[in-house]
């Protein structure tokens, strides 16, 4: 109950106090290229519930889907917009949607396809599972330039799937072990902080090389 009114609070919050930016970004999302605003895909959240995530659109508009799952490096398919956005990753703002209708929270394990649950160890995909998924955490803040060294990959689905997943499983775990709400208030402190240096063009982050 504490975690969904800390939910509730900040979303609303920002929602209010963001919403010129929020209506900025859709205009100029729809002004970019011919699509909808948002771009929503399946994604796995609590308990294995299938839900659709908000995303502001920052690909070309492809109305059967299609494309790989993973964006690696400079894909064609992004807009010029959307390069921004998802640097910047404003593009992720949308999802303060699906916090405030209770399909997300705002620090929580990032929402994973079903394709790439599917290769979740069943002790870690019950434990991941257990909470819902967030807008934010430390591993999405440590993952933040996946797609830069996925471009360097020959094979990136299998570099993800064998490398990268195994990792992300792990912090997302440990997360969920130390749950707290003072461990989400610092998460979203360092979200801020982390927000504010790529706008700043500060250096992209290392990858990390092992599981914590």
């Amino acid at each position: 109950m504490v975690k969904r009114a800390f939910d509730l609070s900040v979303a609303s919050i920002a929602l209010l106090l963001l919403s010129p930016l929020l209506l900025g970004v859709a205009i100029a999302v729809r002004l970019d290229s011919p699509g909808p605003v948002f771009y929503r895909q399946q994604r796995v959240g609590r308990g294995g519930r299938i839900f659709r995530i908000h995303k502001f659109r920052t690909m070309a508009h492809a109305p059967q889907g299609g494309g790989p799952l993973l964006t690696v490096g400079e894909d064609r398919r992004i807009t010029r917009i959307g390069r921004f956005l998802r640097h910047s990753k404003w593009d992720e703002l949308a999802q303060l949607i699906d916090v405030w209708r209770g399909d997300m929270s705002i620090v929580g394990p990032r929402p994973e396809v079903p394709r790439y649950v599917a290769h979740y160890p069943e002790a870690l995909r019950t434990q991941v599972l257990s909470v819902k998924p967030g807008i934010t955490d430390d591993c999405s803040l440590d993952f933040r330039d996946e797609s830069d060294w996925l471009a360097r990959s020959a094979d990136p689905e299998r570099t993800y799937v064998d490398e990268i997943l195994p990792i992300k499983l792990a912090l997302q775990a440990r997360y969920v072990a130390d749950a707290s709400l003072l461990t989400d208030v610092r998460i979203v402190a360092r979200t801020a902080a982390v927000l504010l240096g790529r706008i700043a063009g500060r250096r992209k982050a290392s990858p990390p090389t092992s599981q914590p």
